[in-house]
């Protein structure tokens, strides 16, 4: 059958439109800028390098590091989320902006729900609940509480400063067991392990990647970790649950984010190298290291995970009473 002038001339008018799409280059052109909300030398900043050599090495652009750190990593998100929405900024986001903020701050300067553009769960890691072996006798989590509620004048824990995971986790457990605790903030788990070590602080629910070095020398005892299931640094710890503390499940997590408004392709092309990154177990065995484990998930997946955890981490902060401008 032989074309119509009209459907010749439609075809001709739809030509053009369809040009930029077979031209689009592919995302990476150029360097992809990295905010990091935290200092240099963290968990954060640490893991996020190693991710960004791997982005760099599988999609051939430089992926390179800006750290932002202040107000428990407020101004490193809220320059994220402020960004052109091109691709080439992002940044990793951590717990506290996608589940605890809202219910510490008066204010914050940003919604998670609607000026992140999530890419893919980053990394995991449980908090460790550790003692002094030293001044502590505990061997477990039940004997450590016959022992604190034994002591007239209580005990105290220590941890990076208040809001952050290892307080709220603290704080939750001295009120299901019904243990007088006293908070002590440090600035960091360098303040908090010699605070420990010299008998000043009792206990702490602290980030597990600090921890590990001084558990396998001795100094300190963990009696339990807070991840749903044993962790491979410290495979002879039992869980909270196995330990006898049920619904004690509390992970510290990050998810890589650009801003909002990132073209779909963009986010499924970071998203996909992600994945192969998070499946190297080369890159595992790196992650594990530093006592984290390297995970993915789907863009929705962050938020439905962020949402679903949000109930609990407003329980622990109105326990903590936890309260920050």
């Amino acid at each position: 059958m032989k074309p119509t002038r009209r459907a010749l001339l439609g075809a001709s008018a739809l030509a053009p439109l369809a040009l930029p799409a077979i031209a689009q280059p592919q995302w990476p052109e150029r360097t992809v800028r990295v905010i990091v909300p935290w200092p240099p030398g963290g968990s954060t900043d640490v893991l996020c390098r190693l991710l960004c050599e791997q982005m760099q090495a599988r999609l051939g652009q430089s992926f390179v590091v800006e750290n932002r750190p202040g107000a428990g990593g407020n101004i490193g998100a809220d320059a994220v989320s402020k960004s052109a929405p091109d691709g080439y900024t992002m940044g990793p986001m951590t717990l506290t902006v996608w589940a605890i903020g809202q219910f510490l701050y008066e204010r914050l300067p940003y919604n998670p729900d609607r000026d992140f553009q999530p890419i893919s769960m980053h990394w995991e890691l449980p908090n460790v609940f550790v003692v002094p072996s030293q001044y502590v006798p505990a061997r477990n989590v039940r004997e450590f509480v016959e022992w604190a509620k034994a002591r007239r004048q209580g005990v105290s824990y220590g941890s990076p400063g208040v809001g952050t995971t290892p307080h709220l986790s603290g704080a939750l457990f001295a009120a299901r067991q019904n243990v007088d605790a006293q908070h002590v903030p440090f600035r960091g788990a360098a303040q908090t392990i010699p605070a420990m070590l010299s008998g000043d602080v009792n206990f702490a629910i602290d980030n597990l990647a600090s921890y590990v070095p001084v558990i396998q020398e001795g100094r300190m005892r963990a009696l339990a970790v807070t991840s749903a299931e044993r962790h491979p640094a410290l495979p002879d710890v039992p869980t909270m649950r196995e330990a006898g503390m049920e619904d004690f499940v509390v992970t510290s997590w990050c998810a890589m984010s650009f801003p909002a408004g990132v073209a779909r392709p963009i986010v499924d092309r970071a998203n996909a190298a992600m994945k192969a990154i998070a499946e190297d177990q080369s890159v595992k065995e790196r992650f594990l290291r530093t006592g984290a484990q390297a995970v993915w998930s789907t863009p929705e997946g962050v938020l439905e995970r962020a949402r679903r955890e949000r109930p609990l981490w407003q329980e622990m902060v109105r326990i903590s009473g936890a309260r920050l401008e």
